[in-house]
């Protein structure tokens, strides 16, 4: 029953969305990079008990150029990505009008939990108010999914991203794997493969 709402509300969402805004936009190029830095490669992962920190049994792990940046969520706290090193990683950028977006969100919402130790996803929203992005994301049961916030648009810089949504698919080594859109099927697959190593 749950699945049927779902999809109902996100093919209603999409095709009001649809009608008012093509997806098809990337942040501007020209943008301040402000809100997400780069950070030295030899950084230690986030404390403990923060949405990004790794396992408590794993040591830590050679910190790839990809995952050298930080950050803040979009609730304020603050994000390392060198705490993912040593798992392949899922970036998913997204922005809160978006109707594919929404339309994935379902999908992302469904198996984050499920992968959070094995294979990462860290939503990388973008190209919209802070508050609509929170909306986007109680609206679609994201709360329990890392959510960096990039209203300037850095991170979409740092990893080329052009438009929305796209899914920068990152191996154990920081090496991108897959870059560009993904059904929910497809999103699925790919984090399967991945967890299997």
């Amino acid at each position: 029953m749950r699945t049927a709402v779902r999809v109902t509300a996100a093919a209603l969402l999409a095709a009001t969305l649809a009608a008012a805004t093509a997806c098809a936009a990337g942040p501007e190029g020209g943008a301040p990079a402000g809100a997400v830095a780069s950070a030295s490669p030899a950084l230690a992962p986030s404390a403990a008990g923060s949405p990004a920190a790794a396992p408590a049994s794993a040591s830590p792990a050679r910190v790839p150029a990809a995952l050298s940046f930080t950050g803040k969520t979009l609730d304020g706290t603050a994000f390392d990505a060198a705490a993912l090193a040593g798992r392949p990683v899922v970036l998913w950028f997204w922005a809160p009008w978006c109707a594919t977006c929404a339309s994935q969100a379902w999908t992302v919402a469904e198996i984050a939990p499920a992968y959070r130790d094995t294979v990462p996803i860290v939503g990388v929203a973008g190209l919209g108010e802070q508050k609509a992005m929170k909306s986007f994301v109680t609206e679609f049961d994201l709360g329990g999914t890392t959510q960096i916030d990039d209203r300037t648009g850095a991170l979409w810089r740092r990893f080329k991203v052009a438009e929305q949504s796209t899914f920068v698919v990152l191996d154990r080594t920081g090496r991108v794997v897959h870059r560009g859109f993904l059904d929910g099927e497809a999103l699925t697959r790919q984090v399967e493969t991945l967890a299997r190593g």
